[in-house]
């Protein structure tokens, strides 16, 4: 099992900033890639970004391409995201998960928290 707590989500200003972080605990930590999703109102969930599990790779989702930076810190088993420019269509709960290595699948899932960009 890996438990995954998000934080440091709430409300913003568009163009400001907000840096996520996911705490993770359980399995060895450096066994998962992390990735961020994203699901506003009424929308099906969207990927924003995952890391691979030394974090030496990276990818984006289109729509924050350029703006998020996703980051790990395997001694203190934490995933960032660092959100730069931020639009009222950011506005979403974000969840951060868990895929082992050798799964194409997204096993574990935090419960998320709200991100609000005011225009």
């Amino acid at each position: 099992q890996v438990q995954l707590v998000e934080s440091g989500g709430g409300l913003v200003q568009a163009g400001g900033s907000l840096r996520l972080s996911c705490a993770a605990s359980g399995r060895t930590f450096s066994s998962y890639s992390m990735g961020w999703f994203r699901q506003a109102p009424g929308k099906e969930r969207e990927f924003v970004a995952v890391i691979n599990w030394s974090g030496t790779s990276s990818y984006y989702g289109d729509s924050v391409k350029g703006r998020f930076t996703i980051s790990r810190d395997i001694a203190k088993t934490t995933v960032y995201l660092q959100m730069n420019s931020l639009k009222p269509e950011d506005t979403a709960v974000y969840y951060c998960a868990a895929r082992h290595m050798g799964s194409n699948d997204y096993a574990y899932w935090g419960q998320g928290t709200q991100v609000t960009v005011s225009s």
